[in-house]
């Protein structure tokens, strides 16, 4: 009877469980086991893995920052906003690897202007991608960093979700 052996099959996997128990589970394999455990605790929360990279939203005004923040939401991005560069850069200094986009407005309010703070990002976090957004196009002068992408206002959400995309894809950079 198929029956049968399927119970038969089910007491000999118990049996060797326990016997794996019995005798104590070997350190390394107790490690993999709580790093899996814990994997699988995170992801069954929200039933999807949790977002590592970091998506940064810097814009001073607050109802366009929002809309920003909610169409990045639907990224595999975890999603940050800031009113200042001064801001954005005081996460950068902490978890500059993890942040994948920067999404930055020219005119910001304090000191320093969006294409200041993207100048800095493509020095000192250059596998950061950069999308530099303004209601007025940059100047002729003006340069954006290499690599920066210019979206003007109003923007599509189909246009930041495609550089999202792009820079959810690009491999976080080796840890040295």
């Amino acid at each position: 009877m198929p029956g049968m052996q399927l119970d038969q099959i089910g007491q000999a996997l118990a049996s060797c469980y326990d016997n794996l128990v019995a005798e104590g589970i070997p350190d390394h394999l107790a490690a993999l086991v709580r790093r899996v455990d814990r994997s699988e605790t995170a992801t069954s929360v929200t039933g999807e893995p949790p977002k590592t990279r970091i998506a940064l939203v810097v814009e001073d005004e607050p109802d366009t920052r929002e809309l920003a923040e909610g169409v990045l939401e639907e990224t595999e991005l975890r999603v940050i906003g800031c009113d200042s560069a001064e801001q954005a850069l005081s996460i950068l200094q902490r978890s500059g690897g993890d942040v994948a986009l920067v999404f930055a407005d020219i005119r910001l309010a304090g000191a320093m202007d969006g294409l200041q703070l993207a100048h800095a990002i493509s020095t000192l976090w250059p596998r950061t991608r950069l999308v530099v957004t303004s209601g007025l196009e940059p100047e002729p002068n003006v340069t954006l960093p290499e690599g920066a992408v210019f979206i003007p206002k109003p923007w599509r959400a189909f246009d930041v979700l495609v550089e999202a995309e792009r820079a959810a894809c690009d491999p976080s950079p080796a840890i040295t």
